[in-house]
């Protein structure tokens, strides 16, 4: 949700009528072109079709409205049926879509692929002085206003890209609307065509249509593959910090050039209208991603990532959000639904099915709905009708003015924020996290409170955890780019979204109906949202209540299941719960039960909203708000956090070489020394519990 960076206080909108429902139509069945292929993957794995939603949910909001994958059983079932649905599949922090996605992209934490804080961050001029606030969308070579890459690992180098394995082995690799693996902005026009040709020109001219044409949509290609010729008008696709080289690599950038491949008699979405260009990141559709999806699948496009927007907000004009069982609500989901039904006929009448293909189905995050949940509605029968008034009604975030907040607590320190439900502070000039000014704007804000929520009509502290540099370095948001680490991270109750002045200046708090779904934060409802995996390998078990699992999971699971190995060491683990052992490696089937282990103590020690992340969370918070004579309690706090990271990254580096090891190069393990780290970990995890309690 919200592509779109918001830096300023977003006045309210009103929501409009109903949507209509779309009639069901045939699509028009393409024939599945006979290329020749150099697609090597393993596994009886032909192709991967990898689909990410924003903000779309397994679980209910409204305990009377059906979730929005039960408003799409097109989807549901065909999950559920044909393979597995996770339903614990945790985000990293903070939890936003560009952090999301590509920690689910790449099975790297933000630590390596530099996205901490998103959808966008700021950054520190080399004086102090507020330097920025850069979009986390950006291409994947792209680099920011500081010098650094904006997908960049801890040693400071440019992040490996996540088609890297499937291009080496002979697949072409589409991105539809999905973070960083097309263009994001005109800015990159001149890098990939040139500063004098045409499309820069076009980029440059105002009102122009060079979004439409070159954004948002790519293919990167294998190897001297015919769809990437010059005269398709491919390009070179640079990866100059790719581990191992990736030379003489091209790739097709934008609709422009994608669309005549892939449909040459004209692109449809699923409903058979036509998509004359890219429809922007912010609104695109279940049947115009789809749309893209099942042309290049029928076209030599092996491996494709895609991405569909959130169903919770009305994209058109007047725009603004919708409640739970609202009717536009509804019809939006049944739109999906009737997508994805004509999406997964359109693949078996092209031979696409989970026999031969790797299906995986996530959301970004899980948001939580800023709003009264209605009774006497159910959305399907009867629908829910909110008060979208601004000031009065009963769905949206509190806008928060926070500089009002502090200024009224007598701190005045000068400070900026990424405008979130989840803020990171950036006090100007540059503080240290143990100077007077820092710990006293900390202490300040630990205490600020709302006399009045609208949803709950009670007296609601703002803050609930607080971490500082010690505390992020443990949840894996200290990057490779200094610049970007922000004083602090301020998880906020989830119905507030805070802000710093704007013009006029707002009220302390003003109920917002233009925006109701708020993420960023730690809290269950936000960071568990869900993973369903289909196709050859997977289990067959519906509905997984089971499985622990991690954002940064998916990628070395996927590779697993189709016989590829990254340039790299992923932070994630393939979920061994949910394959069939048949389809892993000897030595996985040898030590399946305690690899499982050793992989589920992992997660928690190691993935951010794991046990460790979540009780070390709230170590912090009480160090970061304590008063104490001297700042005692603050430094023996951020002093045993400090010790447990210590302890907890000698662990979690060796559970991983072993994971890794077995899963992808076929090392046995030492079955003693696997379960000595499992009692070590347990051990370990206890002893923070215990300090957090």
């Amino acid at each position: 949700m919200r592509r779109v960076v918001r830096f300023v206080l977003v006045a309210a909108l009103a929501v409009g009528t109903q949507m209509a429902v779309p009639p069901a139509s045939a699509s028009t069945t393409n024939t599945r072109e006979n290329v020749q292929s150099g697609c090597q993957l393993g596994n009886g794995v032909k192709g991967v079709i990898n689909v990410v939603f924003d903000n779309v949910h397994l679980a209910r909001v409204n305990p009377n409205v059906p979730s929005d994958l039960e408003l799409m059983p097109n989807l549901l079932n065909f999950i559920q049926n044909n393979g597995t649905m996770i339903s614990h599949n945790y985000t990293p922090l903070i939890s936003h879509t560009a952090n999301d996605v590509v920690t689910t992209l790449t099975g790297l934490y933000p630590d390596q692929q530099g996205l901490a804080v998103s959808n966008s961050y700021g950054y520190y001029a080399p004086n102090g002085t507020e330097g920025g606030f850069p979009s986390a969308f950006q291409y994947w070579t792209d680099k920011i206003g500081s010098g650094a890459y904006n997908n960049v690992t801890a040693a400071g180098s440019n992040t490996p890209a996540p088609w890297v394995p499937f291009t080496r082995a002979g697949c072409n690799v589409g991105g539809v609307s999905t973070a960083n693996i097309e263009l994001e902005n005109n800015g990159n026009l001149a890098t990939v065509f040139g500063a004098n040709s045409a499309q820069a020109a076009e980029g440059n001219t105002p009102h122009n249509d060079a979004a439409a044409d070159y954004q948002g949509i790519a293919i990167h290609c294998a190897k001297n593959a015919a769809i990437c010729s010059d005269a398709n008008g491919a390009q070179a696709d640079m990866l100059p910090q790719e581990p191992g080289g990736y030379n003489g690599y091209k790739a097709l950038f934008g609709h422009d050039y994608v669309a005549p491949v892939i449909a040459p008699q004209g692109l449809t979405d699923l409903n058979g209208k036509p998509i004359n260009g890219f429809p922007g990141f912010g609104g695109i559709s279940a049947a115009q991603s789809l749309g893209y999806v099942a042309a290049m699948a029928e076209h030599g496009v092996q491996v494709t990532y895609a991405y569909i927007s959130d169903a919770h907000d009305n994209h058109s004009f007047p725009f603004g959000a919708y409640g739970p069982g609202e009717a536009g609500y509804v019809a939006q989901l049944h739109s999906y639904d009737q997508a994805f039904g004509a999406f997964f006929a359109r693949l078996a009448a092209d031979g696409i099915t989970p026999q031969n293909t790797l299906f995986n189905f996530s959301s970004d995050e899980n948001d939580h709905f800023a709003g009264k949940l209605l009774a006497g509605c159910d959305g399907v029968t009867t629908p829910c009708v909110y008060d979208h008034s601004t000031g009065t009604g009963n769905i949206g975030e509190i806008a928060t003015n926070m500089t009002s907040l502090m200024a009224k607590a007598g701190v005045n320190t000068s400070f900026d924020l990424h405008f979130d439900s989840a803020p990171s502070v950036y006090l100007l000039p540059q503080a240290g996290r143990t100077d007077a000014v820092t710990r006293n704007f900390e202490q300040v804000a630990a205490t600020l409170v709302d006399p009045n929520n609208y949803v709950t009509n009670q007296s609601t502290p703002l803050m609930q955890r607080m971490a500082d540099p010690v505390e992020m370095q443990l949840l894996h948001m200290i990057t490779g780019d200094a610049a970007r680490t922000p004083t602090f991270i301020y998880f906020g109750n989830a119905d507030y979204f805070f802000t710093t002045t704007s013009t006029p200046p707002p009220p302390d708090f003003q109920q917002n109906a233009g925006f109701a779904w708020q993420h960023g934060d730690f809290q269950p409802d936000i960071v568990t949202s869900w993973l369903g995996l289909v196709g050859p390998g997977v289990r067959n078990l519906g509905l997984d209540n089971s499985t622990w699992a991690s954002h940064a999971d998916t990628r070395p699971t996927i590779l697993a299941l189709a016989g590829l190995q990254d340039d790299y060491t992923s932070q994630g683990r393939v979920l061994l719960e949910d394959l069939d052992p048949g389809a892993v490696t000897q030595t996985l089937r040898a030590h399946h039960e305690t690899l499982i282990r050793l992989g589920q103590t992992y997660s928690q020690l190691d993935a951010p909203v794991g046990q460790f992340g979540l009780d070390s969370l709230k170590i912090s918070t009480r160090a970061l708000a304590s008063t104490s004579a001297g700042d005692a309690t603050y430094t023996n706090l951020e002093n045993q956090l400090t010790g447990f990271g210590q302890q907890r990254d000698a662990l979690a580096g060796q559970m991983i070489a072993a994971l890794n090891g077995a899963e992808f190069n076929g090392q046995a393990i030492n079955e003693s020394q696997a379960k000595a780290l499992i009692n070590q970990g347990q051990a370990l995890l206890a002893k923070v519990h215990a300090a957090a309690a």
